[in-house]
């Protein structure tokens, strides 16, 4: 990374959550002191969530990202996120990514999501694009199975880091603070 270039990152939401939510603000808080410009879009109608509008948000808010973004997303909005980075057919990179209970399969515990999901996401040469990959999730999450996080993992060639009684990351779950999180991209 040139000295020149501005590290910048974005926290993308989940499934009914806003920008306000849980551990968004003071994630952003914390990267914001150390430099990093730190942004939350709200994607648009969160408890009644379109793929195609929340696509259109992560796009205006990421665009084409390069070595010096740093993207951070909870759960459906990792889906979300890694189909935008799909769909790019001009050369990215990202620097850091991390991911908190994510998923590409459908949930059992949220069939309402089944056709936002739908097939989840070709993730075919992602991985070689980021430098920095964090998944995270816990090992009781109401939401999303473990196992499809650590599929998740798995398709982009590594482990989740787990997290212990985080829930699915909610504040209703006591996580209102995700210093791992802010390690993995320090």
């Amino acid at each position: 990374m040139s000295s020149t270039t501005t590290r910048h990152a974005a926290i993308f939401h989940g499934y009914g959550a806003t920008p306000e939510d849980h551990w968004f603000g003071w994630l952003a808080e914390r990267l914001d002191r150390t430099g990093v410009s730190t942004q939350i879009p709200a994607l648009p109608d969160s408890t009644s969530p379109s793929p195609d509008r929340w696509a259109t948000t992560t796009a205006e808010a990421l665009g084409q990202p390069g070595h010096e973004s740093v993207i951070i997303a909870h759960s459906l909005g990792c889906l979300t996120v890694l189909r935008h980075l799909a769909s790019l057919t001009e050369p990215w990179r990202v620097g850091t990514l991390v991911l908190v209970s994510g998923f590409v399969d459908k949930l059992p515990a949220l069939p309402a999501l089944d056709e936002f999901i739908g097939d989840g996401v070709n993730l075919s040469g992602v991985r070689e694009r980021v430098g920095s990959l964090t998944i995270m999730r816990s090992e009781d999450d109401s939401h999303v199975p473990v196992g499809h996080t650590d599929r998740l993992a798995h398709l982009l060639g590594t482990s989740a880091l787990v997290v212990p009684g985080a829930g699915h990351f909610l504040a209703t779950d006591g996580v209102t603070t995700l210093p791992q999180a802010l390690a993995a991209i320090e």
